[in-house]
Formats: C-alpha cells, structure tokens, sequence
C-alpha cells in the first residue's frame, strides 16, 4: 500500500432517548448513548498496525448539581458531574482496519437528559507497529494525561439532550496531528524512528451537520480510471484554515461526517499524481455532498544519459 503517513480517527456517538415514565416525552429523563469508533485510516507504506485501547469513556453533564465527582470542576465553571458511559476495556483496536465508514461500538448507556459540554476519553496502549518491509519495529506511545484524567473534548456549542428525542454525537480524532513521527515526515518515511502521541480531537453535534463523501481514482490512458488507495484527502475552510485529513480506502472512497454547515475547500495528494482541489463545496444539515476526484499521473521525465 503505497500512501502518505497520517490521516483521521473517527468516534460516533449516537444517543437514542428512552423514556422511564409512560406521561409526556419532556417527562422522560434518560436517554441511551451509543459510542462508535470509525473511520479510523493511518495508511502508509511503512506502517502495519497503528493500535489504541479504550478503556473508559465518559460526559459531563453541564446542568445539573455534581453528586459528590470532585473532578466535576476541574475544566471549567460547569456545575455538573460526570456521567459514565462505559468501563469496559476495548481494543487494542488497530485503526487501520476502520476506514470509510467502518465501525466498532464502544458503548451502550443510558444516560440523564440534560445538556453536555465536555466528553474524555481514556486510552491505553497507544503503539505503532511498523511492516516488515520497515523493520517490523514497535513503538510503544507515551499517552500524555490519556491514562489519567482522560482527553479531554469540549462541546461547543454544548450538546443538547431532551427527553424522548435523539441526538447524534462525532468525536473526529485527528491522527494527521496526533501522531507526530521522529525523525521523518510524510516526504522522508525511511527517517522515521518513532512517533509522538498528541492527541488532537474534534467534536460535531450530527443533528446540526452534513457529510462529504466521495471517491478518489486515477486516470489510466486508453482505460477507465482506476480506484486509487490511500490518497491524502485535506478538508479546510474557505478561508484556508486546515480542519482534518483523511485517507482513501481499498476502493478509493473517503468520507467526512459531522461537519458544520459552511463551504469548504478539498485538497488531494497521492504520490505520483497531480494534487487536484476544489473550493466552494457547500455543506448544508442533513446532507451528505458527493464529491469525486480524478488524478492525473505526473509524466514521467527522460533524463538521458
């Protein structure tokens, strides 16, 4: 597989309410969140594996009086506590095996309605393993404060649940940013002789976002284009400010979800191919925009002897 270094994490989090009285649906006062780890690409040439564990997802509930959490406080003004979403020990998921639009469920809960600013995530076991081809070495990651207190993702504007309804919650994980390698980069792969784990993440209420899907294909002279594998697909904002990245899958797909509405700008980099972008990609709620590419291959040039 022959691509760049780094690309995104996705977590999904999908809360279904569930009503405990038979009155009225604002009398319903818990809800069940189901947390989904997808789109999870880190393709590259020189690496096998790229493996977390999860073991303990949580969210602060903004709106209500803390019951006794003394870390209730500790990341702003909110008087809420923390509500548990999962304890369970999951992984090590290797997150090459989540890409365009594959998933793993990392919890099932109920959990209180009210409004939540704040999710942390805890991860363990953070570890790049290298192919054959590049030594076969693993790295183990040191995972700053992810053990300990958790990665913290601030909700803004805070998420909403009512009683009886259902919203939709994307934790986008950043790899491109989170895995920093020593010693290399994405132009000098065979300098790379470790990583380091910085872990970046986005959140994105779904019930108020769109999507942008697509494919990424290779022109073939004489023949139709073919589905190209691990090209670096870069989302910014229209007025250049870089979001996320992503990587195209076996079949050339790729995927962002969870995006505020706006207008975005593409950009596409594959190693011997032209990059290719496009500007004014118009994301509204509730729409999931189709945008493909073609690249064209970089003419190969006859130096002589």
């Amino acid at each position: 597989m022959k691509a760049p270094t780094l690309s995104t994490i996705l977590m999904a989090l999908t809360l279904v309410l569930w009503g405990c009285s038979d009155g009225d649906d604002n009398l319903k006062t818990t809800g069940r969140l189901n947390v989904f780890l997808v789109d999870a690409p880190f393709p590259t040439d020189q690496v096998a594996e790229a493996n977390v564990t999860i073991f303990k997802i949580e969210a602060r509930l903004a709106d209500r009086e803390s019951e006794g959490d003394s870390d209730s406080m500790e990341d702003g003004d909110s008087m809420g506590g923390f509500v548990i979403l999962s304890e369970d020990e999951i992984g090590p998921v290797n997150l090459l095996d989540l890409i365009d639009g594959a998933s793993e469920q990392l919890a099932d809960a109920e959990i209180p309605a009210g409004t939540y600013d704040l999710i942390r995530v805890y991860v363990k076991g953070v570890n790049v393993i290298m192919n054959e081809a590049a030594g076969g070495e693993t790295y183990e990651l040191k995972v700053p404060s992810g053990a300990q207190s958790g990665i913290k993702v601030f909700m803004d504007p805070p998420l909403q649940v009512a009683g009886g309804l259902s919203e939709d919650l994307i934790l986008d994980f950043d790899v491109s940013k989170s895995f920093v390698p020593k010693g290399g980069n994405v132009n000098n792969p065979e300098g790379i002789f470790g990583f380091n784990f910085t872990p970046v993440i986005r959140g994105s209420n779904m019930s108020t976002a769109g999507s942008i899907t697509g494919t990424v294909n290779g022109e073939v002279e004489g023949g139709d284009p073919v589905a190209l594998t691990g090209a670096a697909v870069t989302l910014y904002t229209s007025d250049g400010a870089e979001i996320t990245t992503t990587f195209s899958g076996v079949e050339g797909g790729y995927s962002f979800v969870a995006l505020d509405p706006g207008i975005y700008r593409l950009e596409v980099s594959l190693a011997g191919y032209e990059p290719q972008s496009v500007d004014g990609v118009d994301v509204v709620v509730g729409n999931d925009i189709t945008q493909d590419f073609v690249l064209v291959a970089v003419p190969e040039t006859n130096t002589g002897d």
